[in-house]
């Protein structure tokens, strides 16, 4: 069951790495992510603009999640990011389920 959401905002550096960008979440990033523990899904979607936003599912608790993601990217598990804009940097949100109603 999902608990909690990381909810990231980012977009390519520029227009030269639009393909780069997304090659890099579509063929290395989703799958790296999905090996660490809690982490159970990811969906990525488009604004209406050139900004990209990606939902990664968890089922454990934000501290839990943080603590685990960060050990990953420190063990080499995780890749540095290809093609992202880094000035401003990604918006990175987790998100604590405070309700479900399903139908």
């Amino acid at each position: 069951m999902t608990k909690s959401l990381l909810f990231v905002e980012s977009q390519p550096a520029g227009p030269e790495q639009v393909e780069e960008y997304h090659r890099w979440h579509d063929e290395v990033h989703l799958a790296e992510i999905l090996t660490i523990d809690g982490f159970t899904s990811a969906r990525r979607w488009q604004t209406d603009g050139d900004t990209f936003v990606t939902m990664y599912e968890i089922d454990t608790d934000i501290p839990t999640a943080q603590a685990n993601f960060k050990a990953a990217y420190a063990s080499g598990k995780m890749s540095r990011p290809v093609g992202i804009q880094l000035d401003p940097p990604p918006v990175m949100r987790y998100l604590s389920l405070i309700g479900e109603v399903t139908g």
